[in-house]
């Protein structure tokens, strides 16, 4: 356990870990693991804590990083200790010297962990998690380059490929939609029929968007390629034109949606009878046996338990460019869509059904998928209605 969590915070900087992740990727909890019903996580969580502190005040008392587990939460943090009890390294004239010190530092580092894992395994753990955190520092300081390669999944190169061949770099385009009112006591929707534009507030997205732009950041690093980032308010048709873009949020959020090339197969549309009159739904035009006709999550009333996103690559103003929009009626539902599209499994899975195995063979779709959640995240999607342009 401490192993993956080191290993995400290192590769994945300011991005959160579900429990749900650590149940099924480190204990081997099936899909369906509940966190309300099995505690494994927690309990687990709890003993790392102690062993981390039992480390600390032994045989770690003099380590230079301390690693920390804050209660609450599953994301590892990493501090230096004071600079009185810091490895302090001197000051060297080349790159050369540099790079010897550092080997003589890690050939020190494996006759220690060789000892230590005779002992005791955590300690051993802990010594190969201040390796990499020492690393990454000194790489990010320039102090000497130590290359740090990952191989992009296959179903990566697939799948991105309209993104990965254009001009110019990609526009991610985030929602913010329109509020009134203060933070501080209170903010709603924008109603063009009783506020006054000068009293928008264009400056808030959910929380959903900002993990889902981490999560897409980190794609195209693994890809080696840029992308550009821009809230949905501030961006312009001139900008649409030509570009491969990347819609994050719905049209109800994302109003720039309204005004390009949209989804056909499944789209956005707030029920306008019944008892949840006025909530926002997926509709499916042209549901198949077995589809529903509309696709909505659970009401609007804590807990937030499923959600459905659209997962869709169709042409933009340009039919030269691509236009991928991932959308979830809620905040955590375009999380969930973008998820979806950033993890090799799931992306694996749309590439079967939509029977594409080679980056020329990728063609336009509509997608919904069923988004599971638990305490406010999403724990589990499932691909519910699909629409491949060359059915």
């Amino acid at each position: 356990m401490l192993h993956y969590l080191a290993v995400h915070a290192l590769e994945h900087p300011g991005v959160s870990i579900k429990e749900y992740q650590i149940a099924t990727e480190v204990f081997g909890r099936p899909s369906d693991f509940d966190p309300h019903l099995d505690a494994t996580v927690r309990v687990q969580a709890g003993r790392l804590r102690s062993k981390l502190a039992e480390y600390y005040s032994s045989i770690g008392h003099e380590d230079p990083i301390l690693v920390e587990l804050p209660k609450g939460s599953y994301t590892l943090s990493f501090h230096p200790r004071s600079l009185e009890n810091a490895v302090r390294i001197a000051p060297v004239s080349t790159a050369a010297a540099l790079q010897n010190e550092f080997r003589k530092q890690q050939t020190i580092r494996k006759l220690i962990l060789v000892n230590i894992l005779l002992s005791v395994l955590l300690i051993g753990s802990m010594t190969a998690i201040i390796g990499l955190v020492a690393a990454r520092k000194f790489r990010q300081a320039g102090q000497f380059p130590v290359p740090v390669v990952e191989a992009s999944p296959p179903p990566f190169q697939v799948f991105w490929q309209p993104f990965l061949s254009g001009p110019e770099e990609p526009w991610v385009v985030f929602s913010n939609a329109a509020f009134v009112g203060r933070p501080e006591t209170g903010m709603r929707y924008f109603n063009r029929a009783t506020d006054s534009p000068e009293h928008i507030l264009d400056h808030y997205t959910g929380v959903g968007e900002v993990l889902a732009v981490s999560n897409l950041d980190h794609v195209f690093g693994v890809l080696r390629r840029r992308i550009r980032i821009k809230r949905g308010s501030l961006f312009t048709l001139d900008e649409a034109k030509n570009n491969d873009l990347i819609f994050v949020g719905s049209p109800a959020e994302n109003l720039t949606l309204t005004e390009i090339p949209s989804t056909h197969e499944f789209v956005f549309q707030r029920l306008s009878s019944g008892s949840r009159k006025g909530d926002l739904a997926i509709f499916n035009v042209h549901p198949k046996a077995g589809e529903a006709s509309a696709f909505l999550p659970n009401p609007q009333s804590p807990p937030l338990a499923e959600d459905y996103a659209i997962v869709a690559l169709i042409h933009g103003l340009n039919p030269a460019r691509s236009t991928l929009i991932l959308a979830g009626t809620s905040t955590i539902g375009t999380q969930a869509a973008v998820e979806f599209v950033c993890q090799a499994n799931s992306l694996q899975e749309l590439l079967h059904q939509l029977n594409v195995s080679n980056p020329s063979d990728m063609k336009t779709f509509e997608a919904v998928i069923h988004v599971k959640i638990a305490r406010g995240v999403p724990v589990g999607t499932e691909l519910v209605a699909l629409r491949n342009s060359a059915l």
